[in-house]
């Protein structure tokens, strides 16, 4: 099984520093502390063209970046650094232009260390969460940042009240039939001829597995059984989290939803391998638990 993306077991997430005030501010002010600046959901990125990673913020810019940034959030500790995501989204033009470019993650990702990926998809992901609760929920009045960007407190005394981070849980599957068919559908804005795994989002009140069968019968029309888990990935565009199944299909006839999707059908191995070859079909991005799951499949036989 390959590995995901935008995931590593070398950060250290540390929660237990997050409200240790003192300890932040001891981190930030050491020569040791990383910042991660994050632009309009852009990543600041050096060598993007040959190698790309995450760019370097000298010492001397630490203070001034610290003071212009409109939020700041621990990371937590990657090879004995201290990282920290810093929101500078509120300038009219992409600044620090002399130290590297902002990409979309998505441009770079595929490219970078399993590490630096990491750093940034969680970035990235707890930026988009500060930028879109900036008010309370409940009452309406601001928000402010605690615990070091891992929660906002509601301003008004009569409410108080404590958001967290929140991700989007979301299925994605790889359906196979008895012949040992995938099932793969492809949406109106894929690239010509890309196909991938059937997902969406899981809805309140149901199972991992219930949103599996239920995904799959009203984007096709098929129906699924023994639903099993394989496995997850962070997937910040713009916040959710990718859980990914293999399922075996009961039924084969397809009848898409043209709402949901804009093709579905049924590939064998060798169709779809000497179709990429030829151009014909395109297979997903490589840093996609979708292409982890196809892939998987593809090396199963």
């Amino acid at each position: 099984m390959r590995k995901n993306y935008y995931v590593h077991p070398n950060l250290d997430r540390s929660g237990h520093l997050r409200a240790n005030q003192d300890e932040i501010t001891r981190m930030l002010s050491t020569s040791e502390a990383t910042l991660l600046p994050i632009w309009r959901a852009k990543s600041l990125i050096q060598n993007a063209e040959d190698a790309p990673e995450l760019a370097n913020i000298p010492n001397d810019l630490m203070a001034t970046i610290l003071e212009d940034s409109k939020g700041i959030s621990f990371l937590g500790i990657m090879n004995e650094k201290p990282h920290f995501a810093i929101d500078l989204s509120h300038h009219d033009e992409p600044p620090l232009q002399d130290l590297g470019e902002f990409y979309d993650l998505r441009e770079v990702g595929p490219t970078m260390s399993a590490e630096q990926g990491a750093l940034a998809a969680f970035a990235r992901g707890i930026v988009h969460w500060h930028a879109h609760h900036q008010f309370c929920g409940k009452c309406g009045h601001p928000t402010t940042n605690m615990d070091a960007g891992h929660r906002r407190k509601c301003i008004n005394p009569e409410c108080e009240k404590d958001h967290f981070p929140r991700t989007d849980p979301a299925v994605i599957m790889l359906v196979q039939d008895e012949q040992g068919r995938a099932l793969l559908g492809r949406s109106p804005h894929f690239f010509e001829g890309m196909y991938s795994t059937l997902a969406g989002f899981v809805e309140p009140g149901e199972t991992l597995e219930q949103a599996v069968s239920r995904e799959v019968f009203e984007e096709t029309g098929v129906y699924t059984k023994d639903v099993t888990y394989h496995s997850s990935q962070p997937w910040p565009f713009p916040s959710s989290l990718m859980l990914g199944f293999t399922a075996v299909a009961t039924s084969h006839e397809i009848n898409i939803d043209p709402v949901e999707i804009e093709d579905a059908r049924w590939f064998t191995r060798e169709e779809l391998i000497e179709g990429e070859a030829m151009g014909k079909y395109r297979t997903p991005r490589k840093d996609s638990i979708s292409w982890i799951l196809i892939s998987d499949w593809l090396n199963s036989k």
